[in-house]
């Protein structure tokens, strides 16, 4: 395990969004979760549901953070392991106390959730509360099926197809977007279809967590190989070349973004600061969970809600390393002539055992070739316009 990651000193942005651990365990067992089969299995000593007393804290906590920094509102994302094990009692009970600790700064809550769960009683709740709901699908039932399963091995695509149905429906204004993990197997353009027929307001495509230590599912040393940008420019090119597109796809909404010179409010593009902080089921605090993926502990910041404050994680040396943006970055990375769209990847995607974070994406060669892909597509567009102008 590497020492302590400093990194540059950089002044430090308020955390605006919480990412709160209400449940740590899950209905399912996908076998590419990040936060059961990775390096880290810190989430076995975890309470199953963070006791009451640990989320009258941690409200608190967020509203004096949000009304010390002045936020015009905060994001909470209600995680896991599966929330929705939590109840739906103790789901309007976290909603509420969050909501009443941080007046008079707004909170926007979303649930992530794998959907197996999501019923009429919990959709009439979140109806009444104001609550997004966000859902993991991977596509077809085939491409779905293929990881997303119960310890029973069962598919879980026709329960969270059917959920999705019922928020279609019934509550659409609720559906905040799908999250689906790439799978390399999976055919791109009949994943992107598949997720489309849900109408779905936003996608999010994730690429699979790997580090330099244990790269993910064909990510070969070989850099002119780029399995992964092949796989998502066959997406973009249908979504970019489809007249009227039916939802935005993040990731490359935010590379186009960066490419025509703006900012990026994804993590794992951009280099913007990463301004979210995780509280798991015991109330500690946390960086990024993704981190799971690196070593065991590489999240852990020492830090608990019911002895520190969000400002205190905020001076820690690993909350300022993440926050660094450019000049956190390897000599590699600030070489290059994409660091500034690209933001070196995920952060957890750059560890090596020996050298931590301090090296480019284990995705280098497939985040180089996608965004190169947008900007030739993106760029003729331009041409095209200002020739017609």
């Amino acid at each position: 395990m590497p020492g302590p990651d400093h990194g540059p000193r950089v002044s430090a942005v308020p955390f605006r969004q919480f990412v709160l651990k209400l449940h740590s365990r899950c209905d399912l067992a996908c076998d590419h979760c990040y936060v059961y089969t990775k390096a880290d299995q810190g989430w076995r000593s975890q309470p199953r549901t963070m006791p009451p007393e640990v989320l009258h804290r941690t409200a608190q906590r967020i509203g004096e953070h949000a009304r010390a920094h002045r936020l015009r509102r905060v994001d909470v994302v209600l995680h896991g392991g599966e929330p929705l094990l939590a109840g739906p009692a103790r789901m309007r009970a976290a909603v509420t106390t969050l909501r009443q600790a941080a007046t008079p700064v707004p909170v926007r809550v979303t649930v992530q959730t794998n959907a197996v769960r999501l019923d009429e009683t919990f959709l009439r709740l979140f109806d009444r509360l104001d609550v997004r709901v966000s859902v993991s699908l991977d596509g077809d039932r085939a491409g779905h099926d293929r990881h997303r399963r119960g310890p029973d091995g069962r598919g879980s695509h026709t329960r969270v197809e059917a959920a999705l149905r019922r928020l279609t429906t019934d509550f659409p204004h609720l559906f905040n977007g799908l999250l689906c993990t790439v799978e390399l197997r999976n055919d791109p353009v009949t994943t992107y279809r598949a997720l489309l027929a849900h109408r779905p307001p936003a996608v999010d495509f994730l690429l699979p967590h790997g580090t330099w230590a244990a790269p993910p599912p064909g990510r070969a040393p070989d850099p002119r190989r780029t399995p992964y940008a092949r796989w998502l420019a066959a997406v973009f090119d249908e979504w970019y070349h489809t007249p009227g597109q039916r939802t935005g796809v993040r990731l490359f909404d935010e590379i186009i973004q960066l490419l025509l010179g703006g900012t990026s409010r994804l993590t794992g593009v951009g280099t913007g600061p990463l301004a979210v902080a995780v509280v798991q089921s015991d109330g500690a605090i946390e960086l990024d969970d993704t981190l799971a993926a690196a070593y065991p502990g590489a999240a852990g910041t020492g830090l608990h809600v019911t002895r520190h404050s969000f400002d205190t994680a905020l001076r820690l040396p690993v909350v300022r390393a993440q926050q660094a943006g450019a000049a956190g970055l390897c000599a590699t990375c600030r070489a290059c002539d994409l660091h500034r769209v690209c933001g070196g990847g995920l952060r957890t995607h750059r560890y090596r055992a020996g050298t931590g974070f301090d090296n480019p994406s284990v995705y280098c060669p497939d985040l180089y070739a996608l965004i190169g892909h947008i900007h030739r597509t993106v760029a003729r567009d331009v041409t095209a316009v200002r020739a017609a102008s």
